[in-house]
C-alpha cells in the first residue's frame, strides 16, 4: 500500500505504540474498500488486542486475537507487502497462551515485517 500513512501504521505497530497505530490503521480501514479492507482489519484488531492488554483487559485480548485471526484467514502467506504467515504464527501463539492462562512474557511481540520478494 502506497499510502505513507500505512507505512507509519505499520512503523507504529512495530513499536508496539498500539493505541497510535490502531488510529491509523483504522483511518485507512473506513477508507479501503475491496479485497485488502479484511486485513486491515485483522490487523487493526490484533492491535487493539494488544492494546487492552496493556490495559489489563485480556477477555478483550483474547476476543480481538481471534476476530483478527479469522479475518486474516482468507488470505495467503503474504499481502499489503507484509509476511502474514509470520503474524498470524505469533498472533496464535499468543491467543493460545491467553486461552490457556499463561503467560506471554516469553512470547514475541507481533511484527508487520515485509513480506519475502523472493
Amino acid at each position: 500500500m502506497a499510502d505513507p500513512r500505512f507505512s507509519a501504521s505499520v512503523a507504529l505497530f512495530n513499536r508496539g505504540d498500539w493505541y497510535a497505530c490502531h488510529d491509523g490503521f483504522e483511518e485507512l480501514w473506513h477508507e479501503t474498500q475491496g479485497y485488502s479492507r479484511r486485513a486491515l482489519q485483522g490487523i487493526l484488531q490484533i492491535a487493539v488486542a494488544h492494546l487492552h492488554l496493556e490495559r489489563g483487559n485480556c477477555r478483550g485480548a483474547t476476543v480481538l486475537l481471534g476476530e483478527g485471526l479469522g479475518r486474516l484467514r482468507s488470505y495467503g502467506p503474504s499481502h499489503l507487502g507484509l509476511d502474514l504467515d509470520a503474524l498470524r504464527h505469533c498472533a496464535a501463539c499468543r491467543l493460545q497462551a491467553l486461552q490457556q492462562n499463561e503467560s506471554l512474557e516469553e512470547l514475541p511481540q507481533p511484527l508487520l515485517t515485509p513480506a519475502n520478494a523472493g
